[in-house]
């Protein structure tokens, strides 16, 4: 099973290019490895690498991929400092877009127009990074830098033209969902089995093709297309984007808990913060669309 997080589906964390726990079957040589509660069971001796991805690069530090601690190794600070990093970028070159574009009449043209030049960089570049194998930062903070410029310029004409104080609104609320899904899968209440990852992958097919056939009919129609982003049913669409979104988290904790427990090498620390990025930049526009439609319908 492979995550819908664009980033992980071509190469996930975890063995098999699955979720760990989900092949209990024991192996040659070796003996099962699965989950209980959360807490991954270490490939055991005889067979070490039968199940891990990492198994032959991790032979150059001479040792079988136990926990994480050998140079070398993702850790959980790698995480956190490419993720802060990412979005760090992200924040400033937006601060910065939200300054520097400004959306009055006499400037909204231009500045829209650079944000979606922007836009389709950032789309490109992200593009480029998911179909790599490894991960180039620099590609990284330049998507993150170019989607900046994007969201800084969206955020700045929804907050002064449509709903004053949305920005603010639609980065509390993708804070709080971030909050929320952490603490719920580690206290266990999300379970990321292949039931659920079937739902979400499903859902999030639906959702996009009914999202691009609305877009479609927008632009040679006229008007919001068939409305799946206006009036209640855009109300209705935006609360499942950001449900999808809060389900994407799952699955990208999912994939980081699984590298960190099979020893994934350090420069995958940077394809984790990439894919936390793309999801939180997610659930903050799905809010941002929400704020805007239900400010428009008052």
């Amino acid at each position: 099973m492979r995550s819908s997080n664009p980033v992980f589906s071509r190469r996930g964390f975890s063995r098999d290019n699955g979720y760990a726990g989900f092949n209990t079957a024991p192996q040659a040589g070796g003996t099962a490895v699965g989950t209980q509660g959360g807490q991954y069971a270490q490939p055991q001796a005889g067979n070490p690498y039968a199940q891990n991805p990492y198994a032959q690069q991790d032979l150059q530090y001479g040792a079988p991929p136990q926990a994480p601690a050998t140079t070398g190794r993702m850790t959980l600070d790698d995480v956190i400092l490419r993720t802060g990093t990412t979005l760090g970028t992200l924040i400033v070159t937006a601060a910065l877009a939200w300054a520097l574009l400004p959306v009055d009449d006499a400037n909204i043209s231009r500045s829209y127009g650079i944000a979606i030049g922007a836009g389709l960089i950032g789309m490109v570049l992200a593009l480029v990074q998911s179909f790599k194998r490894k991960a180039t930062p620099a590609l990284i903070l330049a998507y993150a830098a170019f989607e900046g410029v994007f969201l800084g310029v969206v955020s700045s004409v929804v907050d002064n033209r449509i709903a004053s104080g949305a920005a603010m609104q639609a980065v509390l609320g993708t804070m709080a969902v971030f909050a929320a899904v952490l603490v719920a899968y580690k206290a266990g209440w999300i379970r990321v089995n292949r039931r659920f990852v079937g739902f979400v992958m499903a859902a999030a097919l639906g959702f996009i093709m009914l999202m691009a056939i609305n877009l479609l009919f927008a632009v040679f129609g006229g008007g919001d297309g068939l409305g799946f982003r206006s009036g209640p049913m855009g109300i209705l669409f935006g609360v499942i984007g950001i449900l999808l979104g809060a389900c994407f988290l799952a699955l990208d904790f999912k994939q980081v808990e699984d590298g960190l427990a099979y020893g994934a090498p350090r420069e995958e620390a940077w394809l984790a913060a990439f894919g936390l990025t793309l999801t939180l930049v997610w659930i903050y526009m799905e809010f941002l669309r929400l704020i805007s439609i239900l400010n428009s319908s008052d």
